[in-house]
């Protein structure tokens, strides 16, 4: 993050500042006049925990990542409400998938950078995780759960079969790299988690949207 124009001295913390609360107040005024109050409320939920209740969680516990997943879960369902003005089992599902996948991803993440976030001050799920075991168990746990979850839009019609084929082979590599830095623990390895969380979601998508085309 050093790069940003914050760190890297290109912005004032007081400019920031002022530019994050005039796009994030035109952006809520902006989906309720377009859109609907549904998807405004959302996106002040999700910019309210991300400030208010993420942001200072960093340095007091290592919950701060699976509330953080909250708010980046989120703005699937906030497009869903500004197209349709409801939510249903679909708009739930996609938070949930995008929910489950965080962790993992930020916890290859926390390790890869333990000793960054060490001296940053941030807790994270490495900050009291010497071995990496808790890091790699939580984030196989979780990606049997994103496993479970992301097959759940073909058993409910929502998807075809072409989107359930490409879910079990997606959710089993991705559970299988896991299992690798479970068994090895190495920074490597988290890498390759990281790694395939990123390619992982898009693919995972861009199935669902062709399943529904």
């Amino acid at each position: 993050t050093r790069s940003r124009p914050v760190p890297a001295g290109r912005m004032r913390p007081r400019d920031a500042v002022i530019l994050g609360a005039a796009l994030s107040i035109f952006g809520v005024v902006y989906l309720a006049f377009v859109c609907n109050a549904l998807s405004a409320a959302l996106a002040a939920i999700t910019i309210i925990i991300y400030i208010f209740a993420y942001t200072p969680l960093k340095r007091v516990s290592t919950f701060n990542t699976a509330l953080g997943a909250v708010p980046g879960a989120l703005p699937p369902m906030i497009g869903w409400a500004a197209a349709r003005g409801t939510l249903n089992a679909g708009a739930w599902m996609l938070f949930a998938i995008l929910f489950f996948w965080q962790l993992p991803h930020f916890f290859a993440i926390a390790w890869m950078y333990r000793d960054d976030y060490a001296r940053a001050g941030f807790q994270m799920i490495s900050s009291d995780d010497r071995t990496g075991e808790r890091s790699a168990s939580q984030s196989v746990f979780f990606c049997m759960l994103l496993f479970i979850v992301a097959g759940l839009p073909a058993f409910l019609g929502i998807a075809t079969v072409f989107y359930l084929l490409a879910e079990l082979v997606l959710g089993g590599v991705f559970i299988a790299v896991a299992m690798r830095f479970l068994k090895t623990r190495a920074t490597s390895d988290a890498r390759r988690l990281f790694i395939t969380s990123i390619i992982y979601l898009p693919l995972l998508l861009g199935a669902l949207v062709l399943s529904k085309a």
